[in-house]
């Protein structure tokens, strides 16, 4: 079945890190990957590689596309394939106080000790203006959450939403 991929290009993966041992340097990336289940009407965001603050606020604007797209009525952000969080308390801050992505419940999905730490602050810190924001370990807790058994979630093969300054890569492939 085909997906679609958007590699993130931007000024935040323009950081080149050389890790020990490794003779080169590498451009990291996040990758999100967007599917949607039409009869419960849920979005599901896959994010993987490298989150940054920029990365995450363009996490932020594609949950809002999708989701307007979509027409979804809950939209879940899974970061478990995430491998390295580079985003900083500021912008947590930051994105408490911002307005959310919808008016619909949106759930983070951070299995990883870390993250759950500071999504769930995110969620402390904006739980005024995110009422509806929760952060779980994994997604079989929002489905249990939701009362529904897992959804059939299909890939959407659609252009990706990001904002036209930051390069990007869209790859359909076999999956």
């Amino acid at each position: 079945m085909p997906r679609a991929t958007c590699m993130h290009g931007g000024k935040g993966s323009d950081i080149l890190t050389a890790r020990q041992g490794d003779a080169q340097m590498k451009q990291l990336t996040t990758e999100f990957r967007a599917e949607f289940d039409p009869e419960t009407r849920i979005l599901l965001i896959r994010v993987g590689g490298r989150l940054t603050d920029e990365s995450l606020a363009e996490l932020y604007e594609a949950s809002r596309e999708f989701s307007a797209t979509t027409n979804a009525k809950v939209g879940i952000a899974d970061l478990s394939l995430v491998t390295e969080f580079a985003v900083s308390l500021e912008f947590i801050r930051y994105q408490a106080r911002e307005e959310p992505a919808t008016d619909d419940p949106r759930i983070i999905v951070a299995p990883q000790e870390y993250a759950f730490g500071l999504f769930r602050m995110l969620q402390l810190l904006g739980e005024f203006t995110h009422p509806q924001l929760q952060v779980v370990h994994t997604l079989d807790e929002v489905f249990s959450a939701l009362g529904i058994p897992p959804p059939h979630f299909k890939p959407l093969v659609v252009p990706a939403p990001f904002r036209t300054e930051y390069p990007r890569h869209i790859v359909a492939h076999e999956g």
